[in-house]
């Protein structure tokens, strides 16, 4: 039975990921455990990849949400390929900075983000905040003002129906 290209079902009818038999890892490794395709995770990176430069003249970045799995290996993968990530936290910033992710092609976002890892992320140089409210974006102008620094940034925004009567 063929489930996936990175997945499917082998002889003994135990499941596979990228050929590997997942019981005799569980029995190896213990479990829980957690086993990704790089295969299937490259060819995913270079498909949307491909599309930006396919579709945007290559003016664009794909982006990894690091929330989804934020580990030395997977964005090391990331970063070879080219990708940025969407960091959330000082922990995810550290972890992909550690991995060898260049700064500018990391975005710290995040609706909870302390002073400190705002200070972490601008000393960094990280490629942009997204910025959730008034006080972050005063705390971020503070940081540059006092380092001499200039930084990059995304408004996110929830829009306000108008009522009409």
């Amino acid at each position: 039975m063929f489930v996936s290209d990175a997945l499917s079902i082998n002889e003994k009818n135990h499941l596979t990921v990228g050929g590997c038999d997942a019981v005799e890892l569980a029995k190896k490794y213990g479990t829980p455990l957690y086993v990704l395709d790089e295969t299937a995770m490259r060819r995913a990176a270079a498909l949307y990849r491909d599309s930006i430069d396919k579709f945007y003249g290559g003016r664009g970045l794909v982006f990894y949400a690091s929330k989804a799995l934020c580990c030395l290996e997977v964005l090391r993968i990331v970063n070879s390929e080219g990708l940025g990530a969407d960091v959330v936290s000082g922990g995810e910033l550290y972890t992909a900075l550690k991995a060898g992710m260049p700064a500018e092609r990391l975005c710290m976002h995040g609706n909870n983000k302390t002073y400190d890892e705002l200070v972490y992320a601008i000393e960094s140089g990280v490629g942009r905040i997204v910025v959730d409210n008034a006080p972050e974006l005063e705390a971020i102008s503070a940081i540059c003002a006092e380092r001499g620094l200039c930084q990059k940034v995304l408004f996110r925004i929830k829009p306000i129906p108008t009522i009409s009567s």
